[in-house]
């Protein structure tokens, strides 16, 4: 399937100039696109000046609005549909990860995905399935699809960082302490950062928090 999508998106960096030597990949979530997310880029420039940030549009139309992308479906929340939904997005942003290294000349270890909601479903099941571990993995609002398989799937293991509000009505808050279970089940390190009242969101504290993260596990 990955043949037929070839992934666009706006992109921000590196603030110094030249060529890259990190990767950052932000991956947006549900009815949005990937105009969305390079918005964080400016406030992590500065920590990461070395750092050229990528923000694809998901590969298919949003199909619970007249606007907007999606990385799967969510009409059926049957956790079979799910996955099977991951499973086919999977090797589209893939290949766009490979395809993104090899032009920059980087390797895996200088690569971070960020993803909130959606993005960050894309990220957990992605990151620990590839052949390398990449430098880290930052995971808003999210949650872990098919943490039961894990272990035995698992690849690569990548630090992760994740971050939930407490008021999250669309991804419940109950979902980070699931994921971050499963996770070091399978053997990764995983730090984690509840936001008390925040919903659906990203706050200054997550954005401070995840910019640490990042410039603590990406090439400088």
């Amino acid at each position: 399937m990955s043949d037929f999508f070839t992934l666009q998106g706006p992109s921000f960096g590196p603030a110094a100039g030249g060529r890259p030597r990190s990767l950052v990949i932000l991956l947006h979530g549900l009815g949005a696109d990937g105009d969305d997310l390079i918005q964080l880029a400016p406030y992590w420039a500065d920590r990461l000046p070395t750092t050229e940030f990528l923000s694809p549009h998901a590969p298919f139309p949003c199909d619970m609005a007249p606007y907007g992308r999606q990385w799967f479906s969510l009409q059926d929340r049957d956790p079979k549909a799910v996955l099977a939904g991951v499973e086919a997005a999977a090797p589209i942003l893939d290949a766009f990860i490979d395809a993104s290294l090899e032009a920059r000349g980087l390797d895996d270890s200088a690569l971070a995905l960020v993803g909130f909601s959606q993005g960050t479903m894309m990220s957990l099941f992605v990151a620990p399935r590839r052949k390398s571990p990449i430098a880290g993995v930052v995971g808003f609002s999210g949650a872990l699809i098919a943490g039961e398989r894990l272990a035995a799937e698992c690849r690569a293991r990548p630090p992760v960082l994740l971050v939930h509000g407490e008021a999250d009505p669309i991804v419940p808050f109950a979902a980070m302490a699931a994921a971050e279970s499963a996770l070091r089940m399978a053997g990764l390190e995983v730090a984690t950062e509840a936001r008390p009242g925040l919903p659906h969101s990203i706050d200054e504290v997550g954005l401070a928090k995840g910019g640490s993260f990042l410039a603590t596990r990406l090439p400088r």
